[in-house]
């Protein structure tokens, strides 16, 4: 079964290459900006979905297409990528000594079916001094990442605890979405097995 990744995000491409799939990956061309405005969950099922079903009405009828969306969530507000390095200096402070949420919508298309599921871990960043946040943010890493970190990179000295998948906080939910493909006939332990 040929199987695509509706997103160029190296970390989610890693990820799911960890769980044993042969895939390709492909961007889909939907103006994420016509979302705005919805709740953080709703926002990210809804994203996923329009990205796999973008690139599924592109291929045929018989190609599994995963698409994902991450958001960082803080007191119910949803933060994006930072927009530049003053933004991205201010949405970290305000996650400094704090808990924030950071939820991934994923949606898992076939033909006509399409199942789409959310996945909430909890992080708590330790207290961060202006100047910690500053070097980090001089590194580059938080600027293509939703709420300017990268778990898996230096954003891992932010980091004080999580509670949830640690996979669903660098992208990708590899549990949840292990479930959804047995939905759909890919056990990825089998294939393993194999």
């Amino acid at each position: 079964m040929k199987i695509v990744l509706a997103s160029q995000s190296p970390r989610r491409k890693e990820l799911l290459g960890r769980m044993g799939l042969e895939f390709v990956t492909q961007a889909s061309k939907i103006d994420e900006s016509a979302f705005d405005g919805l709740a953080a969950r709703e926002l990210v099922a809804t994203l996923s979905r329009e990205k796999a079903q973008w690139i599924a009405r592109q291929l045929d009828g018989e190609t599994l297409v995963i698409g994902a969306d991450t958001v960082v969530v803080r007191d119910g507000v949803a933060l994006g990528k930072p927009k530049d390095a003053e933004d991205a200096v201010a949405m970290l402070l305000s996650l400094s000594g704090r808990d924030h949420q950071v939820c991934t919508g994923v949606t898992v298309c076939r033909g006509d079916r399409v199942l789409t599921q959310v996945e909430e871990t909890q992080v708590t960043f330790r207290d961060l001094t202006e100047a910690e946040v500053r070097q980090y943010v001089s590194t580059g890493e938080p600027m293509d990442k939703a709420g300017a970190y990268g778990i898996q990179g230096l954003g891992g000295l932010l980091v004080e605890g999580i509670r949830g998948d640690y996979s669903n906080v660098v992208g990708l939910p590899v549990c949840r979405l292990g479930q959804m493909l047995k939905d759909f006939g890919v056990d990825c332990l089998a294939l393993a097995g194999r």
